[in-house]
């Protein structure tokens, strides 16, 4: 099945005509495993969880429905194996731009708080990778309060 998932992967998320090594490959598995640890950290992953990491990721990567659901199961594969979030975030560091930082972030807490609940797991899990991303505490912080307000949540 692994080798299925990987082979759908490399044909289905690579734009027609460009090469098979193409970094963005890399850069949506980093941020997708991020928002499904997100999703995992409270160690019961919901539909409505599921259904934020996938908004964000086909906002962001404009993916189709079948992309997106190859890239989050390769993702959640990729979130348990990984040791640390290190190998996601130094790749996003050196490729995205500050803004681009603070727009994932943004998308981790719509993750957290899908459930209309923030666990404490999420929130830290959140904090260490906004940390790792060099993202502003105010950023941090911003994001956080927005979607918490979006998502009609009033306790913190």
């Amino acid at each position: 099945m692994w080798n299925t998932l990987t082979h759908f992967f490399r044909q289905t998320l690579l734009p027609a005509g460009e090469p098979r090594e193409d970094p963005r490959r890399a850069i949506k598995l980093a941020a997708a495993a991020l928002l499904m640890e997100t999703a995992r950290a409270d160690f019961a992953v919901s539909a409505e969880e599921r259904q934020a990491a996938a908004r964000a990721l086909q906002q962001e990567f404009s993916l189709n429905a079948e992309e997106t659901a190859a890239l989050m199961t390769l993702a959640e594969d990729e979130g348990k194996r990984a040791p640390d979030y290190f190998q996601f975030t130094s790749l996003l560091n050196r490729t995205f731009t500050p803004a681009q930082k603070i727009r994932l972030i943004e998308q981790l807490w719509q993750v957290a708080y899908a459930d209309r609940r923030l666990d404490k797991y999420e929130d830290h899990l959140i904090r260490k990778i906004a940390d790792l991303l060099y993202v502003p505490h105010r950023d941090f912080i911003g994001t956080k309060l927005k979607v918490r307000q979006a998502a009609g949540v009033t306790e913190p």
